[in-house]
């Protein structure tokens, strides 16, 4: 494995010093030690990947030099349109390190949404044509790695890519994170876990629920199973971060049921257009929930700008006819009493603290098994 410190003093000696994308698990001591040693605005944790490779593209334009861009590999459907679009050699040229998580690697046990994408990610590294390689393990052939790629970037003002694979980083130890004092008003605050509980006992037994990916979904499984509920009312979202919205907006669309979205701040940050969508076409019936620990919990709790912001102010100006932001459970008791008084469709955030618990599985049903399940019980 290699020494994280190690790997950033490489890629500085190459001259990257800006760095943005978004979280990966694989990445994650990479990400600490780049927070750890960058100040915040040489290191942006961007909202998509196609936003940090603009942000890349920014950073060359007004310094010349060349940034780094990280991002697992399921975000590269979000990255291909402005890097052959806007980066390409053919378009305006910019060089840039683009660094990517192997989630999905042949051979090597990962969820079922990283299953296609990491098959198949040689052949797309193929068919974009810029320079890739697959980072080494040994840190001598690493530094050649670097200084290779660096070469062919700079050569042919390029973007060039490196695919990382599980376990490629050691640990890395931010200084003092052992020590810190925990804020008094975040233990306060609820689990996620808890959050998700109370809202599937809030809502109508008819509701039918949409999740999005990572721990959310797993946690709704968890729960309908302790509780023996079943799982027809749940469609589970596995990957394609950002989405679930508009999956909720599209059953709502054409069933009579109410349907509730269980969002995450990262997941809305992503694709926030989502929302002006959502609040003129949804039905009244429509509850979106949006979770708010200010972290991207599922991969390495890396933070987001959700606690920054008032994602009920902006969901407000989208055109949501209700809007609140709430911290307990006696919160939420009130605002959704307040809720069926009034037209729809209604946003809720719900202001939670970080982290789940260790022991926290995954859903023992496919998602294939998932989706019949959940059309089995609304298409008659």
């Amino acid at each position: 494995m290699l020494d994280p410190s190690s790997f950033v003093n490489l890629l500085k000696a190459s001259g990257f010093s800006f760095f943005t994308g978004v979280p990966d698990s694989l990445l994650k001591e990479f990400c600490a030690c780049v927070t750890d040693q960058f100040p915040e605005r040489q290191h942006i944790i961007a909202a998509n990947e196609g936003a940090a490779i603009g942000l890349a593209t920014g950073y060359h334009l007004a310094t010349g030099e060349s940034g780094l861009v990280y991002m697992q590999n399921s975000g590269i459907g979000n990255a291909i349109n402005p890097l052959l679009s806007l980066a390409d050699p053919d378009v305006y040229s910019i060089p840039m390190l683009v660094m990517i998580g192997w989630r999905g690697a042949p051979g090597i046990k990962d969820e079922p949404q990283h299953v296609k994408q990491g098959k198949v990610q040689m052949d797309l590294m193929s068919a974009i044509g810029y320079p890739h390689e697959i980072l080494a393990s040994n840190t001598d052939e690493v530094r050649l790695q670097i200084e290779r790629l660096s070469r062919q970037m700079k050569a042919a003002s390029t973007p060039v890519l490196l695919l990382v694979p599980k376990g490629a980083f050691g640990k890395y130890s931010v200084a003092g994170a052992d020590t810190a004092v925990p804020d008094v008003a975040e233990t306060e605050l609820m689990t996620r876990e808890q959050a998700v509980e109370s809202i599937l006992a809030m809502v109508n037994e008819k509701t039918k629920i949409v999740s999005t990916t990572g721990m959310t979904s797993r946690e709704i499984f968890e729960i309908r199973e302790r509780l023996n509920q079943g799982h027809h009312r749940d469609f589970l979202t596995v990957g394609s971060m950002g989405h679930a919205g508009m999956i909720a907006l599209g059953i709502a669309g054409y069933q009579d049921s109410p349907v509730a979205c269980i969002d995450g701040d990262g997941a809305v940050l992503m694709h926030m257009g989502a929302l002006p969508l959502i609040a003129q076409y949804a039905p009244s019936s429509f509850l979106h929930f949006v979770l708010n620990n200010g972290a991207h919990d599922s991969v390495g709790g890396q933070p987001t700008i959700g606690r920054q912001i008032s994602f009920a102010s902006i969901a407000s100006a989208c055109g949501y006819k209700s809007t609140v932001t709430v911290r307990s459970i006696t919160e939420l008791h009130t605002a959704m009493d307040d809720i069926r008084k009034k037209q729809g469709p209604a946003f809720i955030e719900f202001v939670i603290k970080k982290g789940a618990r260790e022991d926290l599985g995954r859903p023992t049903t496919t998602p294939i098994d998932n989706k019949h399940t959940f059309m089995d019980k609304i298409i008659k």
